[in-house]
């Protein structure tokens, strides 16, 4: 289910939202072409889990199976560039934000569309967690697209574009200034049929 690590009541208000839609959705089920499996890997190039991405029918669910992390907050965020560099991931760019907002849930001109809640790592370094983002989907309907105008969800998947998940090393303020620190770990979200061919 969403984690949230912030007390604001915009804030709560979303990640109660997200809770009570999430419900609903998990007992929907993905079509196999639908879910992606993004293996997760730190500066070290080791693995440290992975996240099943799902589009569902109102948005989309990242489900989160972490190991091997320091404990506490992680900012996990959606970047721009399907490309996982090590060791500082500078790669996979800036947050996906197509629609050219600010960062952060509390900022009035935000929040980007790769912006997504924290996650909590364990003191066993673990983490598992659900996260619905209804604001996006992995292919645009173009139809769908100009019939919703500027309420159309945003596609991961815009041509042959991939996008990557990023963990950073702090929990996100969820303000303009994120606080998040370093890229602590990388993941590329891809088509099935791209990931068989790498």
């Amino acid at each position: 289910m969403p984690i949230c690590l912030r007390s604001s009541l915009s804030f709560i208000s979303m990640c109660a939202a997200a809770f009570l839609v999430a419900l609903g959705l998990l007992a929907q089920t993905a079509h196999a072409d639908d879910e992606l499996l993004v293996s997760m890997q730190n500066a070290d190039g080791e693995s440290v889990g992975s996240v099943k991405v799902n589009e569902l029918e109102h948005g989309t669910l990242f489900v989160i199976d972490l190991k091997n992390l320091p404990p506490n907050g992680h900012g996990f965020h959606i970047h721009e560039n399907g490309t996982c560099e090590p060791p500082d991931f500078k790669s996979a760019g800036d947050h996906y934000n197509p629609a050219n907002k600010k960062h952060g849930y509390d900022n009035e001109k935000g929040y980007h569309a790769g912006d997504l809640a924290n996650i909590v790592v364990s003191e066993q370094g673990t983490a598992q967690a659900e996260i619905f983002a209804s604001w996006l989907v992995l292919e645009q309907d173009d139809d769908a697209a100009q019939s919703q105008g500027d309420a159309s969800p945003h596609a991961l998947f815009d041509g042959s574009d991939a996008r990557a998940i990023i963990i950073h090393e702090n929990a996100d303020s969820y303000e303009a200034d994120s606080g998040t620190g370093g890229r602590i770990a990388c993941g590329v979200i891809e088509r099935n049929e791209d990931a068989n061919e790498s």
